[in-house]
Formats: structure tokens, sequence, C-alpha cells
């Protein structure tokens, strides 16, 4: 059964950094693409950031570029989003996902190209 758990969201005061991990099992995933999307409350989940099978290239969402940098370690099948200096409007829950391919460089922000979801960790970020 594959798996992808998310760890290290929490309580953080605007300023302060962040790293979120998230572990997948049930497979080898450094042959899938990974990435992290997020959700505020009351809006729809959004593209955050993500890697290629490599880790080579990495892309980000709009609200992500500039704070917030996306890694792999494929010998741990674990993957992780730094995310630095932290604001309010950061505040989420934050969900990783995995996808066998993304044919398009423009897709890799679409919800519908990745195949297994984690169930989140939440970040809420205080003034």
């Amino acid at each position: 059964q594959v798996q992808l758990v998310e760890s290290g969201g929490g309580l953080v005061q605007a300023g302060d950094s962040l790293r979120l991990s998230c572990a997948g099992s049930g497979r080898d995933f450094s042959s899938l693409v990974m990435a992290w999307f997020r959700q505020a409350p009351g809006k729809d989940r959004e593209f955050v950031a993500a890697i290629t099978k490599n880790g080579r290239s990495t892309y980000y969402g709009d609200s992500a570029k500039g704070r917030f940098i996306v890694s792999r370690d494929n010998a741990k099948n674990t993957w992780f989003l730094q995310i630095d200096s932290l604001k309010p409007e950061d505040t989420a829950v934050y969900y990783c996902a995995a996808a066998v391919t993304v044919y398009y460089e423009a897709y890799y922000g679409r919800l519908d190209e990745y195949d297994y979801w984690g169930r989140g960790t939440r970040v809420t970020v205080s003034s």
C-alpha cells in the first residue's frame, strides 16, 4: 500500500522558518515527480512546488517563489519543503503528492497530474 506521510507542521511566528518532510512508503519514489500543495481555510488547494525525479529541476507556484525550497532524498524516499520568513498568509494545510509522470512543464501545478497524496500537515503562522 502506497502511503505519503507529512510531518513538520505546527504553530510558528511570522518570520520563523519551517521544514516540512514527506515520507513515502509502499513503492520506490525515486521514479516519481514529487510536489507540495497547500490549502488555506476557505480556499482552493494551490500548487507550491515540485521537483523532478532526479532532483535537477524545481518548479514553484507564484506564491512560493523566493521563500520556499523543495528538495528530495531518493535514498530515503523522502522529500522536503523549506519555508523561510513565514507569513500569516502561509497558514494552510500542506500536502505532499507524487506523480508517475508529468508530461509538460506547465502541468506541474495541476492537481489531477498527481497519483498519490498525503493527508497533510497543518502550518499556522501567527503575526
